[in-house]
C-alpha cells in the first residue's frame, strides 16, 4: 500500500511540475481579447485523471496554480486568475474522466473530450458572469461592466475562447493518449 501511495504522490508531483512549466508557455489566440491566454497545462492534469483518478487530476490542477501564484503572485494578493484557471481545468478534466471511464475505450475518448470542452465552456461562462468578472472589478480595480457588457464579453470572447482552447488542448491530449493509452492503463493498475 505504501509503495503505491508513494508512486501516486510522485506521479502527481511530477505532473504538477510539468503542468506548471507548460502554464508559463501561454500565448494569446487572435481574435480573442489579450487577457485570454491558452496553454497546455491541462494536458498533464488529464493524464493524471485518466491514469490515477479524478483526485489526482484535481491535485495537479491545484498544485500548478499554487506554484504559479507563489512564483508570480497577484497585484492585490487575491488569486482571482489562478482560481479561474483552477475552475476551468477542473470543469474540463472531470467530464473527460467520467465519460471515458464509462466506456473505457480509445473510441470513447473523443466524446469524452467533447464533453469536457462543452462543460468547461458553459460553466466558465456562468462563473465569469456571476463570480470571476465581478471579482476582477472588486479586487483588481478593473472597470466595472454593465450586465450587457459582461454578456457581450462572455458571448463574443470567453465562451468561444474556451471552446477553441478546449478543442486545441483536447486534441493534443488525444494525440498523447493514442500513443500512451496502454501505459496509462498500466500506471493505473499499478497505483
Amino acid at each position: 500500500m505504501k509503495k503505491n501511495s508513494a508512486r501516486v504522490l510522485t506521479a502527481v508531483g511530477l505532473l504538477s511540475a510539468i503542468s506548471y512549466l507548460l502554464m508559463l508557455l501561454n500565448f494569446p489566440i487572435p481574435p480573442f481579447p489579450g487577457f485570454l491566454m491558452i496553454d497546455f497545462s491541462d494536458v498533464p492534469a488529464l493524464i493524471a485523471a485518466i491514469a490515477l483518478g479524478p483526485a489526482a487530476g484535481i491535485a495537479v490542477e491545484f498544485l500548478k496554480n499554487v506554484i504559479n501564484f507563489i512564483m508570480t503572485g497577484s497585484p492585490t494578493g487575491v488569486p482571482v486568475g489562478h482560481l479561474a484557471n483552477f475552475a476551468a481545468g477542473v470543469t474540463f478534466i472531470l467530464p473527460v474522466y467520467y465519460v471515458y471511464k464509462r466506456f473505457e475505450s480509445k473510441k470513447a475518448m473523443p466524446a469524452a473530450i467533447l464533453s469536457g470542452v462543452v462543460s468547461m465552456s458553459v460553466i466558465m461562462s456562468i462563473l465569469n458572469y456571476f463570480v470571476i468578472l465581478p471579482a476582477y472589478t472588486l479586487f483588481l480595480g478593473s472597470p466595472a461592466m454593465s450586465g450587457t457588457e459582461m454578456r457581450q464579453t462572455i458571448v463574443a470572447g470567453i465562451l468561444p475562447f474556451n471552446l477553441v482552447k478546449g478543442i486545441i488542448v483536447g486534441t493534443v491530449f488525444y494525440m498523447i493518449f493514442a500513443r500512451l493509452g496502454s501505459r496509462m492503463k498500466k500506471l493505473a493498475a499499478a497505483a
